[in-house]
């Protein structure tokens, strides 16, 4: 019996065409023949400061030769050092008590458990329903999928994953008053009242969303006012809000989180991916003292995963952290992102299917329709996303694939914080070549 390649045992299941990267430095990768791809996407939108930083490298060397592994609830200088940088320098100062996972996914769940275990010590454990929004994405792991709005994500596992009441999402583009209509601010805010009143405010633990939606909708941002009166809505009914910014935080918008933008003060706050900077496996779950201190009155134990807080990715995330604070990279997220989003609404602003261009900072998305007047997709069948994707590799770009199957052909990008002038230039150069291909 021959044995299998490499190349036919991974990935394990189809996917996007194989790609085969041998190193990367600064924003960019290296393939085969030293073929150089500009990782516009940031990999899945995690890459902030770019490949090949030699002290986080050096943090995470360190700390494996100081531990391999310590039980997460347990205390070192890794994970001290971690806290104090995100309490000090990071975190609203209203979210106080920190939960690490190993990833979005797990981080979510964590503040799924808290927000109804919280309701639970505090005498309500009728409230336990999470309201979620139609168009979202949560986490790959059985309830996160099932709580995602996500259909391509949900196929085969339609018959398992459990139902949850859907809220919908801003999406002034495709709002069902019109197209940016001027009463969008109030449809999406009078229909979370409805839903709130038909499940009753009783049984609601807390609502989870993502201040700006990520690659599911292609950085799609809510009209304004819109979350100034989603928290008195909440508020008022005496619901959590979770705030999902696994995509947004660490300053992919430019901010700290995308909560600054919208002046949200979320109830429990999830984020990772920038955390660390793909340079290591870390998430945390924010969240405030009352809302703690609840839950261990009672007695109730929120689970940790075993690979939580690894002393190494704590360092790492430290690292990234401190990095991204002292050369004050979030300001150059403001100047590099309006840059490119200007250069990328000069050039296609009025292409016939370029519907829109939107977003903060360095988290933009690009909605392609076959009609952008009568906002008409393009066949399932054409895959236009895997198409542009493909082109654009041709070109030396690669970008990040969005949509949800229902909602498709969005191109994402989140580009690492450090890209000069040419890169920007590379970038419209590379979605000019593979818009034309697909216009043929």
């Amino acid at each position: 019996m021959e044995s299998k390649t490499t190349q036919e045992l991974w990935p394990s299941f189809p996917t996007l065409e194989r790609v085969y990267i041998e190193k990367a430095e600064g924003a960019y990768l290296y393939g085969k023949d030293n073929f150089k791809i500009l990782d516009a996407a940031g990999g899945a939108i995690v890459v902030n400061l770019g490949h090949g930083r030699k002290e986080i490298a050096d943090a995470i060397h360190k700390a494996t030769t100081n531990s391999s592994y310590i039980l997460p609830p347990w205390s070192c200088p890794e994970r001290e050092q971690l806290i104090s940088e995100l309490k000090e320098h990071w975190l609203p100062s209203h979210l106080t008590r920190v939960h690490l996972s190993s990833g979005g996914s797990e981080a979510n769940e964590a503040a799924i458990k808290i927000a109804i275990q919280y309701q639970a010590a505090r005498g309500k454990p009728g409230k336990k329903q999470i309201l979620t929004r139609s168009l979202s994405y949560h986490g790959t792991t059985i309830s996160m999928a099932a709580m995602s709005g996500h259909a391509n994500r949900k196929k085969g596992l339609e018959m398992f994953l459990e139902q949850f009441t859907t809220t919908e999402t801003p999406y002034p583009l495709r709002c069902p008053l019109g197209k940016h209509h001027p009463e969008a601010l109030s449809y999406y805010l009078k229909n979370l009242e409805q839903v709130i009143k038909e499940v009753g405010a009783e049984n609601i633990a807390a609502l989870i969303a993502e201040p700006i939606i990520g690659s599911s909708g292609g950085a799609i941002t809510p009209p304004a006012n819109y979350w100034e009166n989603v928290q008195i809505i909440l508020k008022k009914n005496d619901i959590l809000l979770i705030l999902d910014e696994v995509m947004t935080g660490f300053g992919r918008v430019g901010e700290k989180f995308a909560s600054n933008l919208y002046d949200i003060n979320p109830d429990i706050l999830v984020a990772g991916k920038g955390m660390a900077g793909g340079y290591a496996a870390i998430a945390g779950t924010y969240s405030t003292d009352m809302i703690v201190d609840t839950i261990g009155k009672k007695g109730y134990e929120v689970m940790f995963h075993t690979f939580a807080a690894l002393p190494q990715s704590c360092a790492a995330s430290y690292a990234v952290l401190k990095i991204l604070r002292e050369e004050e990279l979030l300001k150059r997220v403001k100047v590099q992102g309006e840059k490119l989003k200007g250069a990328l609404l000069k050039n296609f602003s009025n292409h016939p299917h370029v519907a829109e261009i939107r977003g903060e900072g360095l988290l933009l998305g690009i909605e392609i329709l076959k009609d952008k007047e009568k906002l008409i997709p393009f066949d399932r069948e054409e895959n236009i996303t895997f198409r542009i994707i493909e082109n654009s590799l041709e070109q030396g770009v690669f970008f990040y694939p969005g949509g949800t199957g229902e909602i498709r052909d969005i191109v994402c990008i989140g580009a690492p914080f450090i890209i000069e002038d040419p890169e920007i230039e590379l970038i419209v150069k590379a979605l000019s070549y593979s818009l034309e291909k697909i216009s043929q």
